[in-house]
């Protein structure tokens, strides 16, 4: 697996994103990590089109295809061994979601899965426990995205409960979130947060990333910030035109917009669940895609390598009790075993292909 390149597209509604890692073998120790190769983002806006007329225009539709046939010739480039494009929630509403998914499967090769909030909840949070220093404590892992955000509550390390809620920035902006999905929002999270104390919150999304950026009262060596701190940035923000924004803040366009929105969602899961911080690590969809994808090569690798050893264990103790057979029967040990080596690889799960040029 050393040297190896991973791909992940995510398709959001208010950007599109292509986070290329590639890993590589520790020589001192012999670890493997994963090292980001290069991380592209496009503000194609789906979410405009989709929370504000139900279906992606033809202007976008085909900007999208032109951007996906881009990021295939990228993951050629680098050499990309497995990838995984999902779509999230603008692509989930759209109407004409699916079709737009066939046409890009069929010119440009890139094979497009549009997956539930569910599925899209448990891979931001999968593999990223190590950004938490406190495992024994409680925390709300919030995702605030341009169309749903998700969340997952963590009690001492093991998930206990995780939903999605379609309330988020773009979906906010074209008016599309109601006062009745606030109040089911406050009282689903009331209602399973009840029995934690001292929850707190682990926040992912570009926009909190940039919110962390912006607060200058922070913990840089804990990365988080106070939910006071996140609320004064927010009074700044939010009477400010996008225009104030971009020159005050040097925000662009399309993150000016969609930052008080998610703010505001950030500062209204925090009330709910009377949280006192907010932890920054920096990750999202794509890390957990592409972190899924490791995980599932590592776990063929370690099978892989486990079944030989098993089955050649017999073989080593018949020949131990039987030290007199002939250079014959060792000959037939010797084929036999050899066959088994190869039977674990030849029925190994087909992977995602790298797409061809």
């Amino acid at each position: 697996m050393n040297n190896r390149h991973y791909a992940a597209i995510d398709i959001g509604s208010n950007a599109v994103r292509l986070l290329i890692k590639r890993v590589s073998r520790n020589v001192a120790n012999g670890e493997e990590k994963l090292s980001k190769e290069i991380l592209l983002r496009v503000p194609l806006r789906l979410g405009f089109d989709v929370f504000g007329k139900g279906k992606i225009s033809k202007d976008k539709s085909k900007n999208l295809l032109r951007l996906m046939k881009s990021y295939k010739q990228l993951m050629e480039i680098y050499g990309v061994s497995r990838y995984r494009a999902c779509a999230t929630s603008a692509m989930r509403d759209s109407r004409n979601g699916s079709k737009l998914i066939r046409t890009i499967k069929k010119k440009a090769g890139i094979k497009i899965d549009i997956i539930d909030g569910q599925e899209e909840a448990r891979m931001i949070y999968d593999n990223h426990l190590e950004c938490i220093e406190d495992r024994k404590g409680n925390y709300m892992y919030v995702d605030v995205g341009g169309g749903s955000t998700e969340v997952n509550l963590l009690a001492n390390g093991e998930l206990v409960y995780s939903h999605s809620f379609n309330i988020g920035t773009v979906r906010l902006l074209t008016g599309g979130v109601t006062e009745a999905a606030w109040i089911r929002m406050r009282e689903e999270i009331e209602a399973h947060t009840a029995d934690f104390p001292v929850i707190n919150i682990i926040g992912s999304g570009g926009n909190i990333n940039k919110l962390y950026k912006l607060i200058e009262k922070k913990e840089k060596k804990r990365k988080q910030f106070s939910i006071g701190a996140l609320q004064e940035i927010y009074d700044q923000l939010a009477p400010m035109s996008d225009q104030a924004r971009m020159d005050t803040f040097d925000l662009k366009p399309d993150r000016a917009d969609v930052i008080v929105p998610a703010a505001r969602i950030f500062l209204f899961i925090a009330k709910a669940i009377h949280a006192e911080h907010i932890y920054v690590p920096v990750i999202g969809l794509s890390d957990g895609i592409i972190d899924s994808l490791y995980a599932e090569d590592l776990a063929r690798q370690n099978e892989a390598a486990k079944e030989p050893q098993a089955e050649a264990a017999p073989v080593e103790e018949a020949a131990a009790a039987a030290p007199q057979e002939t250079e014959a029967a060792e000959d037939t040990v010797k084929d036999t075993t050899e066959t088994q080596d190869v039977a674990p690889e030849a029925a190994a799960p087909e992977t995602t292909p790298a797409p061809q040029a």
